[in-house]
Order: C-alpha cells, then structure tokens, then sequence
C-alpha cells in the first residue's frame, strides 16, 4: 500500500507489513517487531519522527535507520535489543550513551552533536558570513560591544547559535585586552529557565549551563515557581512563556542589565506569518515579530520620591537566519545543543505548520515567502514611525488617567487607513492597558468617528470611552478608561521595590542604545510610494498583490494558500470557559458597586494603572489617642493625628473602588459650612482641628479640582472607602476624610501609547526601530 502524502501514521498494536513511501510522523509502538526493524524504513526521506518503543525487539537495527537524514528524534525505548548498535546510529549521537545490550532509551529530549555521524561529511562551516550579518544587525539595535547583554537560552539549536555568535562578537571587539585574564566574556550573561514541567528538566538546565560556560559565557540557571499549581494543558505553553519572560526581566535588573538577546529566526518568521495568516491578520500583523521592543516589568520602582518604569530592551538578531543555519553556526563553533521532541508534536499549531513547511522547503519557495514577510515589516516600519509622530503632536496624556486627541493637527482625513487605525489602537491600548488588537467591525467604527469633525457624538470601544473634550465645540477628542466594559474590576498588591543602585546608569545606557537605533533606521525610512502594501485591508489581498507585482510565483502562491486553508480547517474557536470561582468572582449583584481591599503599608496597582501607595498613619499622642481632635495637616495648613472615633475604624483597612456620582454628591454636603470664616479663624489660632472639620476642608477643595476633570474621566479614578461604604480619600485629588491617612497616587502604565505594548514575547506588535 503507498500512501503519497500521508504525514502521520500511527500503527500501534499492530504487525507493520506495508510499504509507506512519504511519512513525518511514523509511530510503530507495540507491535511486536521480534524480527528486527523493516530494512525499507530507510526509504522514508522525509521521516522527522520515529517510536519503535516497546516492541520487545530481538533483532539488530538496521543501518538504514540511520540514513534517516532528516529524522530529529528515534524513540527506542522499552526494548531489549540482543544485537548492537550500529555504529551509524551511535555516531549520530541521537541516542544516549549506554551500553549496547539491554538498551533503554528515553527519548523525552534528544542531545544531539556538532554533526550528525560519523560518515556524514560536512563541508568546512564558512562562519566569516554569519558573523558579519550578526555584527551589522547589533550595529542596527544600536548596540556596541561594550554594552552588558543578557541572552535567553534554551539549549536548542537556535539559542546556542545565538550564544556562539555573541560570545565572538562580544570577545572580538571588546574583550581582546582581557583575554587570558578571566575565562569569563565581560558584560554577557546567558539565562536558561527550568521550568519544572518535567522530572528531567532540572538535569537538562545544568548540562546547557556547563556548555555555557565552556564557551565562556557566566550563565544563570533559575528555576520556575508555579504558586497557583501547573498550568493547565490548553495554557501550558503560554504560562511557560510568561514565566520565563518574567524571569529573564528580573535577573536582567538584577544584573544592571538592559538589553535582551533572544533567539529567534526567518523560520520562525514565516511559521508565524502561516499562523496569523490563517486568523486573518492584516499587513502589520503579518509582519511578525519586532527586531527590537521593549518590556517592563510588571510593577514600577516605587521606593523612591519618583516613579519609575522599569523595561529591557528585547532584541532578536537571528531574524536573518534560517534553521539551517542555525545548524551550521553551532557545527562551525563545535557546539552540542539538544532536541526537545514536544516541538515535533503534530498537537502545537506552530509544529504543524513547521511540518508543512519543511514539505516546501525549496529555495524559491523560502526565498519568496520571506520576500513577502520582508514588504509587511518595511510596511509597518512605517506604519510605526508615522504614528509616534502624530502621537507626540497630536495626544495629551493626562495623569488622572485619559487622554486628548487633537483633530486640528492629526487631520484624520489626510491619514490613510492603516496609520490611522494603528494610531487609534495605540491610544486605546495605553489608556484601558489591555492590549487586545483592534479589528473588524470596532476598526471601522472607530475609524468612522475620529473622521467626523467637528466630534459631537460619544462612543465605547476597546474598553475606552470616548467623547468631544469639554470647551472644545468638537475639535478635541477626550479618551478614558470605561468603567462599564465587561472587564472586572482588578487590584493587584505588590511591594515597594527598588532595582539597585546603578539603575540611573542603566536607564542612561538603555536610553542611548535605543537613541543609536532609532538615528541608524532612519537613514533607511523607506518613501510611502514604495510600499506595496499601504492600501491593503485583508490578508488574502496580500498575497493577491504580492502575486501581482511579482514579489511570488504561481506555486508559491497556491502553496501559501494551501497552508493557510489546512491550519484554518485545523483551528477551532474555543469559548472562553469561566470556572465557578472565576463566575462568583465577576457576579455582580444589583446596586452593588465593586471593591477591592487595600492596608497601610501596602501598594496596589488599580486596573494596571493608578498606583496607590498607604504610607500608614500619622503617629497619634499619648495623651490624644481619647480625643477627636487632629493635628495640622501639612497640605491643609494644620497637622493632624489619627482619632479612636474616625470612620477609619479599628481595622484601619479600606476597599477601593471606582468614584461613582454618589461620591460627587457626598463632598458636595460635606463641604457645606455653615460659618467659612469662623472656620479659618479656628485654624489659625488652635494646633488642632476636629477630624470632621478637617474633612469639610479636604471635600472643598477636592471639589475645586473635580471641576477640572472631565465627568467621564471621573468615573476611572480610584477611591477609597470603609466596610460600611462610606468615603475615606480620593487620592487622585487630595482628598482624606482623616488628615491620619497618608497614601500616595500616581499615574502609571507599561508604556507610552507611541512605543509597542507590554510585549506579549511572541513578537506582538511593532517594530521600535527596523
């Protein structure tokens, strides 16, 4: 029986008598090969993956095993092999060394060595040409060898190659007056990330931290903590991600280290071009992943007087590279890696499209695609350098959380779909920081609004609220935070950290880095008539005008829509299933309004952006710990102390929610003094004040400020209240029902709306400079 293109057989239980011809995926488990292995295996050219485990086998393996050049991983375990290994197999170094008889071999992560055996020949690696593009793309992130570089490594191909490039750029134009002097290379920092998803995985961390290292790199080995127990299967892979992003973050402030080495490559590029193909992503996000952006940590540096946002800068250097070149650079450079064969699982979506792939993987082919790939990233190269620039003229940041569009210099109407669009998410993005696309029928939509001048309309998109800003008769935009999306409210608590004393020095040495990159890609700011993709609104007219202007051929192209149609059948739309803890959680009962708990000496992040900081309470005197009685508080000319009687009370904690209209009302009543003079004489004459006028005070000119924000912006802050709901401080204002309370209140999110979001460490989003 020939089966031409099946990719994936599974025989098991059963005796293997037929004769397949093109086969990825051959599992031969359980079928009682006492014989010995099928000679006419060694037919199967385009064999990736091979189980003969627990087949009890008595034979010899065959040496046509081991002419399976493009087999990654072979799978013998759970066999008593009476014969020996052949010695192809053996020199392949596919296998464990174990001793030839009564073998078992485990196959959970395959070592593999500078070449694959002993009688494969490879011609001498020329590495002169992959150390000259990886010195020009360092040049192109704005990075000079002196520079401290921290590198994310796996042990794989593609993250060793990335090492052995490093280690020679950093040595060779750095480290040559100190060689000999330290086996260590100066300023580079590898860090490997066990995730302890697996019983091998902490053996496999330390045996790359030795390869590491025998090549001169310090490296880090940290180990993942998983508080909230194992991810769950549908999440593993994007959980493993997250951690291992926020682990890579935080050794890098550890280290005063500001840039990010990561190690992906064009295959890579275009299995994520299929991909996002496949979901119908436009022009940028075909793009793929950024050459360089920056990630912030979680929480800001708050120990000092100013908030700081602490980010790295990411940069993926390879993303010239092939796979195969990844090969060659660590043979060039004597290097092992190892196998993980979980990326040859026909389950992941990315390792199915990787199988289609390498089925066409003629030059032309690869050559075209990337051709394509590279039209969309020049593309939104410029889609990128055109929004920060209408970011910075045309939008005001407010920090009380919104912001200002100004119609008269953005001039919608003169600004093309997808700049606008893009300008749109970015502001939307920063303002909600919940960095979802913005697509379909909310992009148009938005479009249609912003184009409308003068604005005299409100609309709610993306989580934003948005409306014409008070006093400007529609020629200004107001954007904020809409506290009636469907998102919960969210309350994060965090400690008051600092990142060493040389951050000014990595700040300074980030900043000029990311200076260098920006002044090198604008010399190659490519001229909006030379784009081919400016006017296209939908992936399928990619590829149409791709064709068109032939940048891909006829086969190209209908082999691209061949892959885009089989990973579109592949892919199911899953409801987002909410547990019955996640349900009670976000129930809402009528009248009620949410909260979240906050108490002194915390610091919580409100909605991933306001921070609120409860510094604790004034000290309250001995001898007026009985009394309602205050000291003077500084910012309201008299000093206060805490009082037994406050509305505080004894738990001395407060719930924070949202501000509702209620809360307007409540400061309205209680800054209604029936003598105002009277009051003021009484605080210039006496030390203290009663608690309840202190507030009185506090409410009026809480008042005064309210009048300057807008009515929609209001509802977004942050306030505070006790468990009987009644009012303790609006931070945002200044105002405290008790001069007791000291908290402080900052504006703050991951990043600016003109650079690219919190990465999501696939590569989401745009490029900071090409």
């Amino acid at each position: 029986m020939n089966c031409i293109n099946l990719k994936v057989l599974d025989v098991g239980h059963n005796l293997f008598t037929a004769s397949y011809q093109s086969l990825q995926v051959l599992d031969l488990s359980l079928n009682a090969l006492s014989g010995g292995v099928p000679s006419a295996i060694g037919n199967f050219s385009r064999l990736r993956i091979l189980n003969i485990s627990r087949n009890s086998l008595g034979g010899f393996i065959p040496p046509s095993v081991s002419d399976l050049n493009t087999t990654l991983i072979l799978d013998l375990s759970h066999n008593q092999i009476n014969g020996s290994i052949p010695a192809e197999i053996r020199g392949a170094q596919l296998l464990p060394r174990y001793p030839s008889h009564h073998l078992q071999f485990s196959a959970t992560r395959v070592l593999c060595s500078s070449c694959r055996s002993h009688h494969q020949q490879h011609d001498p690696i020329d590495m002169s040409k992959y150390r000259e593009t990886f010195a020009k793309r360092m040049t192109m992130a704005g990075l000079k060898s002196h520079h401290r570089i921290a590198i994310g490594v796996s042990g794989g191909p593609d993250s060793m190659a990335l090492c052995v490039l490093a280690a020679h750029w950093k040595s060779e134009n750095h480290n040559a007056a100190t060689k000999g002097r330290s086996k260590c290379i100066d300023g580079l920092l590898a860090i490997v990330v066990d995730h302890g998803l697996r019983k091998e995985s902490m053996e496999e961390a330390n045996l790359v931290c030795h390869r590491i290292v025998d090549m001169g790199i310090k490296c880090e080995v940290a180990h993942c903590e998983w508080l909230d127990g194992r991810p769950k299967p549908g999440h593993l892979q994007e959980a493993a991600r997250d951690k291992r992003y926020e682990i890579f973050q935080h050794i890098c402030f550890q280290h005063q280290i500001g840039v990010l080495l990561i190690a992906h490559h064009a295959d890579d590029q275009a299995e994520l071009f299929i991909l996002r193909l496949s979901r119908n992503s436009g022009v940028l996000g075909l793009a793929g992943m950024a050459f360089t952006s920056q990630i912030f940590a979680k929480f800001p540096d708050c120990s000092g007087e100013a908030l700081k946002a602490h980010g790295i800068l990411l940069v993926r250097p390879l993303l010239e590279f092939s796979k195969e070149d990844m090969y060659n650079i660590c043979r060039g450079g004597n290097q092992e890696w190892v196998e993980d064969p979980t990326n040859q699982s026909p389950l992941y979506v990315r390792n199915r499209i990787r199988m289609s792939l390498n089925s066409l993987s003629t030059s032309i082919f690869k050559t075209e695609l990337q051709a394509v790939i590279s039209a969309c990233r020049r593309t939104r190269f410029f889609v990128d350098k055109l929004c920060c620039k209408l970011i910075n003229e045309a939008v005001t940041i407010i920090p009380h959380g919104y912001a200002v569009i100004d119609l008269g210099i953005l001039n919608p109407t003169e600004v093309k779909d997808i700049c606008l669009v893009k300008f749109i998410a970015l502001v939307l993005q920063f303002i909600s920081q919940k960095h979802r696309p913005v697509r379909g029928s909310t992009s148009k939509l938005l479009l249609d609004y912003i184009r409308t001048s003068p604005c005299k309309t409100c609309l709610t998109a993306a989580s934003c609220y948005l409306c014409p800003a008070p006093g400007s008769k529609g020629t200004k935009i107001l954007v904020c935070c809409s506290v009636n999306s469907s998102f919960p409210l969210k309350m994060e608590l965090f400690e008051a950290c600092t990142y060493g004393e040389h951050d000014c020095y990595v700040t300074s040495e980030l900043k000029q880095i990311i200076a260098n990159g920006i002044a090198y890609s604008d010399k190659f700011l490519p001229d909006a008539l030379n784009l081919p993709f400016m006017d296209i609104t939908s992936s399928e007219s990619v590829l149409i005008e791709a064709k068109r202007l032939g940048s891909i051929s006829d086969s190209t192209h209908r082999s691209i829509v061949s892959l885009q149609k089989e990973e579109s059948e592949n892919f199911i739309s899953k409801p987002s299933i909410i547990s019955e803890c996640e349900s009670k959680d976000n129930v809402q009962h009528a009248g009620a309004t949410p909260r979240k708990s906050i108490y002194p000496g915390q610091v919580g992040y409100f909605m991933n952006r306001f921070i609120l900081n409860w510094m604790g309470f004034h000290k309250t005197s001995p001898n007026k710990s009985s009394t309602n009685e205050v000291e003077r508080d500084k910012d309201l000319g008299v000093e206060g102390q805490c009082c037994s009687s406050c509305i505080i009370g004894h738990e001395r904690g407060a719930e924070v929610r949202h501000m509702i209209d209620t809360d307007w009302i409540y400061l309205s009543n209680l800054s209604k003094l029936r003598n105002v003079e009277s009051f003021q004489q009484q605080i210039h004459s006496k030390k203290t004040i009663s608690c309840s006028d202190h507030a009185k005070l506090s409410a009026q000119r809480a008042l005064t400020s309210l009048k300057s924000i807008p009515v929609a912006a209001r509802r977004a802050m942050p306030v505070l209240v006790n468990p009987q709901g009644i009012l303790l401080s609006i931070p945002g204002i200044g105002f405290t029902h008790c001069p007791c309370l000291m908290i402080l209140f900052c504006y703050h999110a991951n990043s600016s709306p003109s650079s690219e979001p919190n990465s999501n460490q696939q590569g989401e989003g745009s490029d900071a400079y090409r």
